[in-house]
């Protein structure tokens, strides 16, 4: 195993903090950052789309404090990891199942380091997505926190059938190395003001994400492709037709949620035995990220279902 950069510096993750270059069966370099914790266990992190590990350095610091290591993967086409698409500022994928890759790679390497069991997954948003299918895979986690996944995009009914038509259109003609509509190489917290923002009703965790990308160019993604846009319509559709997995899980996700779509998971949480979903009020997207009360609620909830299911 080769050791990676890892800019713990901006993460403010604990000092044990160690990153390494993994390789997936179909020769992608990715990038996993681990943080050693108490004896309780591994916290296998998802995150969301366009993030990094450096993202969750504080979230690896609340675990510790609650006895588990944590360890993070940079996705294909997101932070360290190998870009998708000439342009490295777009969000791409070839295939949603090409992420499944990624999630072996980094079950490999944990197996190799012997990380401590039991095992945990953590995910955020697309994280959710990846995760759920990677628990319908077979997973080997003993419980599950999932933070605002995406089981369904956010936007408006009318938009719905001209996204399905122009994304699947793109793949088509060959243009779906192309922006989505209202989306831009831009990444989102350096050019969007705290003020009326979607992710965080807490400005100093704001400004946590954007001193990231402000730092590290690297960190930077904007928005996503068509291909992406298409891709991630057809996985979620096949995963709100499966019955949720035999895993205890809980989901946290903000009243004030506007990025994913919120009814998808109303629905797979009511019919997901050993499943319970926690409401934060007034929060939004970034749940790790929110108030400190909010954070609080979703770590101990986390750490209380992990301690239950050990």
């Amino acid at each position: 195993m080769e050791t990676a950069p890892l800019f713990n510096e901006l993460a403010e993750g604990p000092d044990e903090g160690s990153a390494w270059w993994l390789r997936a069966l179909d020769g992608q370099k990715l990038r996993a950052v681990h943080w050693k914790g108490g004896d309780k266990g591994t916290v296998l992190l998802f995150p969301g789309r366009s993030e990094y590990a450096e993202k969750y350095g504080r979230a690896a610091v609340e675990f510790k404090a609650r006895g588990y290591g944590t360890l993070v993967i940079d996705w294909r086409g997101q932070g360290l990891a190998d870009r998708m698409a000439r342009d490295p500022m777009l969000g791409h994928v070839r295939r949603f199942h090409d992420y499944q890759l990624d999630v072996k790679a980094m079950v490999a390497f944990a197996e190799a380091a012997e990380l401590p069991r039991p095992w945990y997954l953590v995910a955020h948003s697309m994280g959710g997505c990846i995760g759920l299918r990677s628990l319908h895979n077979g997973l080997e986690v003993n419980a599950v926190a999932f933070s605002a996944p995406m089981w369904g995009i956010s936007m408006a009914n009318y938009l719905r059938p001209v996204a399905w038509t122009l994304s699947q259109a793109a793949s088509w003609v060959r243009t779906d190395k192309i922006y989505a509509p209202g989306t831009s190489r831009d990444s989102y917290v350096r050019v969007a003001p705290y003020i009326g923002n979607m992710l965080t009703t807490d400005e100093e965790m704001y400004d946590y994400m954007k001193r990231h990308v402000d730092s590290e160019k690297q960190f930077g993604l904007g928005g996503p492709s068509l291909r992406w846009l298409n891709e991630a319509l057809h996985e979620t559709q096949r995963l709100r037709r499966l019955p949720p997995p035999k895993v205890p899980a809980v989901v946290q996700l903000g009243t004030d949620e506007t990025v994913v779509d919120t009814a998808p998971i109303h629905w797979i949480m009511r019919n997901w035995t050993g499943g319970e979903l926690h409401l934060a009020e007034g929060a939004r997207h970034e749940i790790m990220m929110e108030i400190p009360q909010t954070r609080a609620n979703f770590f101990d909830a986390a750490a209380s279902l992990f301690e239950e299911n050990r």
